[in-house]
């Protein structure tokens, strides 16, 4: 991600959340969290304005990142190959312009790196452990479902309405909820990069930590726990206003007949399980992302109707389930 402020976004990412430095210069930051043998999963980079200049993905063979660039240019998408790699401690990369918009990149080379995960002289009571997902927002979510399905991707809950609209979807490969989510609203643009901890205790420090800090007006939403995915949750924004998810115990999906589970954009419990609001900006601000040359994508107005304005307000909590006006069922999404 590109930041204004290097310096600040050091303090945010590795003072207060923990992330441990591999190397940094005066235009880089590169991080990892507890659990990472290789380089890096995050990236801080000056730059003149905040945005996210890729999505990286790991392949599993040096052959897919061949693949990955045969794909894309069948697609007619741009493609820009480097075997040194884009960025430290990865090597053959291709970052590509995907069918959305987003800037996509995959690779297989890395170098290794200690992994921390035993390291409990380090670990800090918010420990950071794993990057777990991103959250893109696009204005056609089936197009980007059908687009990342026919990639590998599978689907394990999304939200529509009884007219068919889909307003969001969770696509994973690894075997947890999800690799990658997609929000409908004005697009491409990044909503959020989540990691993961180990318990819920860890989120509540990292509350209690920004508290101390004078930093409790950088918390956006939660703690809670969201009904999609079922994890334990926290959003808060860094300096340059690039959400960051905190998030833990989800559910395993690897299972080949892993059923999806559909929830109705009405359903109050869809967000937040314990039906707290959804804050306005949450559904409205986020991160622009960049095109092969370092310039921001245009963001493309969603036509479909928005989740936070067919929930009336951004909380929904005027109208739970159809033919249950008194709020009173509790059952299965």
């Amino acid at each position: 991600i590109v930041v204004t402020d290097l310096a600040a976004s050091r303090a945010f990412y590795v003072d207060l959340l923990g992330l441990h430095v591999t190397e940094e210069d005066e235009n880089a930051i590169y991080l990892r969290s507890f659990e990472e043998f290789i380089h890096h999963n995050l990236v801080l980079r000056k730059g003149p304005i905040p945005a996210v200049a890729a999505f990286a993905y790991r392949v599993r063979t040096p052959q897919d990142v061949d693949r990955a660039e045969a794909y894309y240019q069948e697609l007619g998408c741009r493609t820009e190959r480097r075997r040194e790699g884009f960025v430290k401690g990865i090597g053959d990369s291709v970052r590509v312009e995907d069918p959305l918009g987003f800037p996509y990149e995959f690779f297989f080379e890395t170098e290794h790196v200690e992994r921390l995960h035993m390291r409990y002289d380090l670990y800090s009571a918010g420990e950071l452990v794993r990057l777990d997902h991103f959250n893109q927002v696009t204005p056609d979510v089936p197009r980007g479902r059908k687009y990342l399905e026919d990639l590998g991707f599978r689907v394990t809950e999304d939200i529509k309405d009884s007219e068919g609209t889909t307003y969001a979807a969770w696509m994973h490969r690894k075997g947890t909820v999800h690799d990658t989510a997609l929000t409908g609203g004005n697009g491409p643009r990044m909503h959020h990069v989540a990691f993961s901890t180990h318990e819920k205790h860890n989120i509540i420090q990292i509350c209690d930590k920004m508290g101390a800090l004078r930093m409790s007006d950088r918390i956006e939403r939660g703690p809670g726990r969201h009904g999609v995915s079922n994890a334990f949750y926290l959003y808060i924004l860094d300096p340059d206003g690039h959400r960051v998810e905190i998030y833990t115990q989800d559910y395993y999906t690897g299972d080949p007949d892993n059923p999806v589970i559909t929830w109705d954009v009405h359903d109050n419990q869809r967000r937040d399980w314990w039906g707290n609001p959804v804050v306005p900006s949450w559904y409205t601000e986020a991160s622009l992302v960049l095109d092969l040359d370092g310039n921001p994508q245009d963001v493309i107005k969603r036509e479909d109707t928005s989740e936070m304005e067919v929930t009336i307000g951004a909380d929904g909590f005027s109208y739970t389930r159809a033919q249950d006006e008194s709020g009173t069922y509790r059952g299965e999404a």
